[in-house]
């Protein structure tokens, strides 16, 4: 930011762990006297990463701020359930193969997608995230499994927060629990009871940040845009499916 001419700190919506993908990171920052989101939207791109990029930048509703003005996220995370990997899509699935308490155990979508819905609604998920993150209710909205195609699935979590590597743990044990690797019992015990279970932290780099949500008098983006971004890479992790993905590369 500094060398964008911008001296004063960010606060991001939330954080992501080293690994993890963000299609919608929503971060909030002052600017000087005469500076324009216009001109920071100009200015910044030079000094960003190659991996990182700036979709939209604008002034907000008053009294907009990116962390505690959030009504909620939504999590994305792609997991190999049949077939192969395909090369485009390696480096951002979690390949149930690879995993030691996993591998050789077959894993039907169908019963993953039950696990999943037995997590939604507003519960204690202390067995499901780090013990440094606040113990408190959550809520869970949805918890859902999407076919991409070619044995490729998508986990779609949407809560009102998340603590630190929730979505990793419940998604991780609900895969156990479907490998009976894990019993169903312990599994369901956890999530009415936050009691501790030997559960399984999936992989960082099947995980996105999908979406950052607010209320309507607070949310600074238009439908269109949240569906897509000006200058929102098509590739993966953010595209929707396999095959386009494949196409693109080749």
């Amino acid at each position: 930011m500094r060398k964008a001419g911008v001296p004063y700190p960010v606060m991001p919506a939330g954080r992501t762990d080293r690994g993890v993908h963000a299609r919608m990171q929503v971060v909030s920052v002052r600017l000087p006297p005469c500076y324009t989101s216009e001109m920071l939207a100009e200015r910044l791109p030079p000094h960003l990463p190659p991996d990182l990029g700036l979709c939209v930048a604008r002034r907000p509703p008053e009294g907009f701020h990116s962390q505690w003005s959030a009504a909620g996220k939504e999590y994305r995370y792609r997991v190999q359930l049949g077939g192969t990997v395909s090369e485009a899509w390696r480096p951002f699935v979690m390949d149930p193969s690879l995993e030691p308490r996993l591998v050789g155990t077959p894993i039907k979508p169908e019963r993953v997608a039950e696990l999943l819905g037995a997590a939604v609604g507003r519960r204690d998920f202390y067995a499901f995230h780090e013990h440094s993150s606040l113990r408190k209710p959550r809520t869970l909205e949805s918890a859902t499994l999407h076919e991409l195609g070619d044995g490729l699935f998508e986990v779609r979590l949407r809560g009102d927060g998340f603590g630190r590597y929730q979505v990793r743990y419940l998604v991780g044990s609900t895969l156990l629990t479907a490998a009976s690797s894990l019993s169903e019992e312990h599994f369901r015990a956890a999530l009415e009871s936050g009691t501790a279970i030997p559960g399984l932290k999936a992989p960082a780099r099947g995980l996105v940040l999908w979406e950052v949500y607010y209320p309507s008098d607070k949310d600074p983006f238009p439908p269109e845009e949240r569906a897509r971004a000006p200058g929102l890479p098509s590739a993966p992790p953010f595209s929707h499916h396999p095959e386009e993905a494949d196409a693109r590369a080749a």
